[in-house]
């Protein structure tokens, strides 16, 4: 078995790790890279193999850090199948097209630019078009939680539940001729987040390629997410301010929604009016309904055993089209607003961040990872001022960073995960930053049986 490492190399996007087991080969997600990078364009245009010698395409979860470069890698020569779970085949879907329809307008936009003021410089092609995902998407196989499938020859793949978003999946890809089994965690999740089921837990393994995205963190317990949302939601209330929630459109903005749900249904929050301005999030929140498979014993109980949507309530209202999400902007009276980007990189919520921003009644609520370089990061950093649309904004309201919301297992839990895992021989560790892979190596040289463990370096290859 011989690994080659790319994507989420030291970095924490553009998944991708190749695995060649004899004559074929399986690449584990094909990620874009996002953020603000040095050479981002040549690092989602290059690949260190040609994609159509890759065999099979493994895909942990629909996130764009992990799926989104799939329609380019079939554009580019990718011909074999595609194997997901069944919720995430759907939520890639949408994610994919959106990907796809903002690249050709900010393509169209920059010609535009071009054009007006006579530039001889090539124009802007867009990395994919809506027809590329719609030839990716044809390639798909969806595989049920549990089901051991045969891939070819004596190789095996099974996907089992990580506990990160909708259709979130463990990989073990297992070699029957060497009696080698390879687990691949995806982005892993954490125990008792709402509406998802917990990760399960692999037993045996030899070899772990796992994500260490917070390996020097640990998160504030789930425990208290309920009770800190609804303070902030209170106090910016009584203050006359409005809520603003940066958020990913697939998973994080579900957990807010059923989150503000739960605490409405309680009487723990003022009843003000809840807007979650963004089209992917409300298609995203359509497909959430559509899979309750993959929901948990609590989100049954309270919800779906009393005929309830989680996701739909009389304070909350989806906002699709444009005149609708600017008109928010207008509203003088106390509200939630739930928006992406989750980065605070582009998107609508750009559009109420310079709103928001300069008033001290109001609050901005970040719930998610933000990646270094981007508005996100400067805003929970403590920047008095960060640039949008072209100019600095002052940042007068309060920033309230939630780090019991976290997708992502932090080092405790990642420590539990692979020490619980029996004969493991070797890890790598993927979808870090140094300051989180270094420290999580040393500890994780210290669990049972003192495996060998590789923090990835990009384009670094292995023998397991």
């Amino acid at each position: 078995m011989h690994l080659q490492f790319y994507g989420a190399a030291q970095t924490v996007t553009g998944s991708k790790h190749l695995v060649r087991i004899r004559d074929h080969s399986f690449l584990l997600d094909c990620g874009m890279f996002q953020g603000r990078m040095e050479n981002i364009k040549e690092k989602n245009t290059t690949f260190p193999y040609e994609p159509k010698e890759v065999d099979y395409l493994l895909l942990s979860h629909a996130h764009i850090d992990h799926s989104g470069l799939i329609p380019y890698f079939v554009k580019r020569g990718f011909a074999g199948k595609i194997f997901a779970t069944h919720a995430t085949k759907d939520l890639v879907g949408i994610l994919l097209v959106d990907s796809a329809k903002i690249q050709e307008s900010d393509a169209e936009f920059m010609n535009k630019k071009l054009d007006r003021i006579g530039s001889t410089e090539p124009r802007i092609e867009p990395l994919y078009d809506t027809d590329d995902v719609d030839s990716a998407l044809a390639l798909f196989q969806g595989l049920a939680y549990g089901e051991r499938h045969h891939i070819v020859d004596d190789v095996y793949v099974t996907f089992l539940d990580a506990g990160h978003i909708l259709g979130s999946s463990l990989i073990v890809l297992e070699d029957e001729k060497e009696q080698k089994t390879l687990v691949f965690t995806g982005d892993l999740g954490r125990k008792g987040l709402p509406i998802l089921k917990d990760p399960v837990q692999v037993d045996k393994a030899d070899i772990l390629i796992t994500e260490s995205t917070y390996g020097n963190r640990v998160h504030d317990t789930v425990e208290n997410m309920e009770a800190d949302v609804a303070k902030v939601v209170t106090e910016a209330v009584a203050a006359g301010g409005k809520v603003l929630i940066p958020a990913f459109s697939i998973g994080r903005t579900q957990e807010i929604i059923y989150l503000l749900h739960k605490l409405w249904n309680e009487g723990k929050i003022p009843a003000v009016p809840i807007f979650v301005d963004s089209p992917l999030s409300s298609n995203a929140t359509e497909i959430f309904i559509r899979h309750p498979e993959c929901y948990d014993k609590e989100t049954f109980e309270a919800f779906l055993l009393q005929e309830k949507n989680p996701f739909h309530f009389s304070n909350i209202t989806y906002i699709r089209e444009v005149e609708d999400s600017i008109a928010l902007n207008d509203r003088k009276e106390p509200c939630i607003i739930i928006s992406s980007s989750g980065m605070c990189e582009n998107g609508r919520v750009l559009h109420h961040l310079k709103k928001i921003l300069p008033n001290h009644r109001n609050v901005v609520m970040t719930i998610g990872y933000m990646a270094e370089g981007t508005v996100g990061r400067r805003l929970i950093e403590g920047d008095k001022e960060v640039m949008i649309h072209g100019k600095m904004r002052q940042v007068q309201a309060k920033i309230m960073k939630m780090n019991s919301f976290s997708a992502h297992a932090d080092k405790d839990e990642l420590l539990a995960y692979a020490g619980s895992i029996h004969g493991l021989k070797q890890i790598f560790l993927v979808h870090g930053e140094a300051e989180q892979s270094k420290p999580l190596a040393e500890e994780m040289r210290k669990l049972p049986g003192s495996p060998t463990v590789t923090i990835a370096e990009p384009l670094m290859e292995v023998d397991v």
